[in-house]
């Protein structure tokens, strides 16, 4: 399975958040799953990359052409692939994976969570989107999402298209089990 991985290109947070970058990328690699990520070697995406290269696993890099500066890239891709733009950065990404793993991050992240979420209430994909809430690190997003639905910005359906949880095993037991629902997607729409 090729799993997409957001996360924040920024080494300056919490080391338990590098620790479960790189435990998910572990994880990943013992279970043969194919990394699909933004190319970086910091942060979490770094971390995610070298946990999945610890199990000898395969991993695609997807970054713009303007990212490649000494340091800025993981150099352990199997598959490193240049973009002009971040918007064809983003579509590669979603066309080559087959499920999406949000772990914390920055505007960047939010804004690739926020996009591939919006495809999926549209009905322009049907892959699992889950979210690895290390430190509670969504609670604040998951009631401000709540608090969308409570005022009728949302459908309460928003929030059944995604899997939300801080264990590494059950993000991926859910992407790896996945089965669409159609009626969650029609749920999901304003009349």
């Amino acid at each position: 399975m090729n799993i997409c991985v957001y996360g924040a290109a920024s080494n300056e947070i919490d080391k338990s958040y590098i620790e479960a970058g790189e435990a998910l990328g572990r994880e990943m690699g013992k279970r043969k799953h194919t990394l699909i990520f933004g190319g970086g070697n910091n942060g979490l995406m770094g971390a995610a990359a070298r946990g999945v290269y610890e199990n000898d696993g395969n991993i695609v890099g997807i970054a713009p052409s303007f990212f490649n500066v000494d340091g800025a890239l993981f150099p352990h891709c199997e598959k490193l692939i240049y973009t002009d733009t971040m918007r064809e950065r983003k579509q590669l990404m979603e066309e080559k994976s087959d499920a999406f793993v949000v772990t914390p991050g920055g505007i960047g992240t939010f804004e690739e969570f926020f996009e591939i979420l919006t495809l999926r209430s549209l009905d322009r994909h049907k892959k699992p989107i889950a979210i690895l809430n290390t430190n509670g690190y969504y609670d604040a997003l998951l009631q401000f999402l709540r608090e969308g639905v409570k005022q009728n910005f949302l459908k309460e359906g928003n929030l059944e298209l995604f899997f939300v949880s801080d264990s590494v095993a059950e993000i991926l037991d859910y992407c790896e089990n996945f089965s669409d629902s159609t009626d969650k997607i029609e749920n999901t729409r304003f009349v």
